[in-house]
């Protein structure tokens, strides 16, 4: 056995960048959004390095490899029941993760919500009477189109479409936690978007052609220990974990953690 199939056969291992930097959690305005959006205090993002080449063929293998890492458990951290921060602090037995699709590279995938009538030429969101969604309140059309699959215009999007992390992350930012006050303009949720899909996904230069391309793995995870769900600790699918940045050129791996509910105001 070759000294590298000696490394893979070991496993993946991990060591935490502390002082790798997300602009978009330090910029003043989206830090005023997050709390308007009920989301500041319950958000992070992270960054680690990883040993060896990485294939996306080898998913469960490198997350469960992450979540059982030492340097990964004494340092990723997650809300608890109680609202507090603390790490993953063990090992876990059970890894669910699924490929989320990365491929869009321009917010224009945006524009048919201007050409389909759900936002106004000035950026304004158009209003409709109010309906609810899983107790979300939805009064406009921007929230009928992320979350009514009977809506009229719920297919602008494909289902292809609605896997992307653009649009997931747009629509997580735009539903917000559980105390959200509710935008009228489109433009602060775009902005907010692009600002974490820039700081959390790696792009590259074709030298040939000039295209640009994303070449960051994006994965969903849930993670249990023996007993119960670790992560998300609270069981609702606006509960998030991803691993938006496994690249291949700097192995560096970002993790963006939301634990649905209610602000928490912390400087």
């Amino acid at each position: 056995m070759s000294a590298g199939d000696r490394r893979c056969a070991a496993g993946f291992a991990f060591r935490p960048l502390p002082q790798k930097a997300f602009p978009c959690l330090e910029d003043r305005d989206i830090r005023d959004r997050l709390l308007k959006w009920s989301m500041q205090g319950r958000i992070t993002a992270q960054a680690f390095s990883f040993d060896q080449q990485f294939k996306p063929y080898q998913k469960d293998e490198f997350v469960t490899a992450f979540f059982n890492d030492q340097n990964v458990n004494s340092s990723l951290k997650l809300l608890s029941a109680s609202g507090q921060w603390t790490t993953l602090g063990s090992k876990v037995t059970k890894i669910e993760a699924t490929l989320v699709p990365c491929t869009e590279i321009s917010m224009s995938f945006f524009d048919r919500l201007y050409s389909e009538g759900i936002v106004r030429e000035t950026g304004d969101i158009v209003k409709c009477y109010d309906d609810y969604y899983d107790d979300i309140l939805i009064s406009d059309e921007l929230r009928k189109v992320l979350l009514l699959e009977d809506s009229d215009h719920y297919d602008i999007f494909s289902p292809l479409d609605r896997q992307e992390f653009l649009f997931c992350l747009f629509k997580h930012l735009c539903i917000g936690g559980t105390l959200c006050q509710f935008e009228d303009a489109v433009a602060p949720y775009l902005e907010t978007t692009k600002a974490f899909y820039k700081d959390l996904v790696s792009v590259q230069k074709n030298p040939e052609t000039k295209e640009i391309s994303i070449i960051s793995t994006v994965f969903r995870v849930s993670a249990y220990d023996i007993k119960w769900p670790m992560l998300p600790f609270k069981q609702k699918p606006r509960s998030d974990f991803r691993l938006p940045g496994c690249g291949p050129c700097k192995r560096h791996v970002h993790t963006l953690y939301h634990c649905f509910g209610g602000s928490l105001f912390t400087d």
